[in-house]
C-alpha cells in the first residue's frame, strides 16, 4: 500500500503558502486576484488554440495580448491603489472616501467579465459550441455593472454640484 500522506503534508504546505501570501498580498478577497489570473491563463491558452486551428498564429499577436494583459493588471493595482490614497487623504482632511474601494472592485469584476467573454469568442472562433446561457448571461451581468457604475457616476456628480451651490 502507497503512503500518501507526504504528497499531502507537501500539497497542504503549499497550499498554505500560496493562501497565506495570497491573503497579505491581495486581502481576504485574495482568491478573485487569483481566479482573474487563471482566466488571464486560459485565455492565452484558448487564443492559443483558436490560431492553432484557424492557422493564424503569430507570436506578435500572443506578444501584444499578454502585453495587454500585464497592462490590465496595471490598470487593477491603479484603481485600488488610488481609492487607498483617497481614503487616506479622506481620514487627514476629515471627510469619509471609503466608497471609492469600489473602483478596484469594479475594474476587477469587470475585466473577469471582459476575459470570460474572450474565452468564449475564443472557442467560438475556434468552432466550438458555445451555449447561449454563457454568452447572454455574462452580457446581462456587464450590463447591470455598467448600469450600477452609470448610477454611482450621476449620484456622486449630483452630490458634486450640490455641494458647490452651498
Amino acid at each position: 500500500m502507497v503512503d500518501i500522506s507526504p504528497f499531502v503534508d507537501k500539497s497542504n504546505a503549499i497550499i498554505g503558502v500560496i493562501a497565506a501570501i495570497g491573503t497579505y498580498v491581495f486581502g481576504q478577497h485574495w482568491w478573485l486576484f487569483l481566479a482573474y489570473f487563471l482566466l488571464n491563463l486560459a485565455d492565452e491558452v484558448t487564443g492559443w488554440i483558436k490560431a492553432t486551428i484557424t492557422s493564424t498564429i503569430s507570436s506578435e499577436k500572443g506578444l501584444k495580448g499578454i502585453v495587454k494583459k500585464v497592462g490590465y493588471w496595471v490598470m487593477i493595482a491603479m484603481s485600488f491603489g488610488l481609492a487607498a490614497i483617497f481614503i487616506e487623504v479622506g481620514e487627514i482632511v476629515g471627510m469619509d472616501l471609503g466608497f471609492t474601494i469600489v473602483f478596484g472592485w469594479f475594474v476587477l469584476i469587470s475585466l473577469i467579465i471582459n476575459e470570460a467573454r474572450s474565452i468564449l469568442e475564443n472557442f467560438v472562433e475556434a468552432g466550438y459550441e458555445v451555449p447561449a446561457i454563457l454568452t447572454k448571461g455574462l452580457a446581462v451581468v456587464e450590463s447591470k455593472i455598467e448600469a450600477i457604475t452609470d448610477k454611482l457616476g450621476e449620484e456622486e456628480v449630483k452630490a458634486h454640484d450640490e455641494q458647490q451651490s452651498v
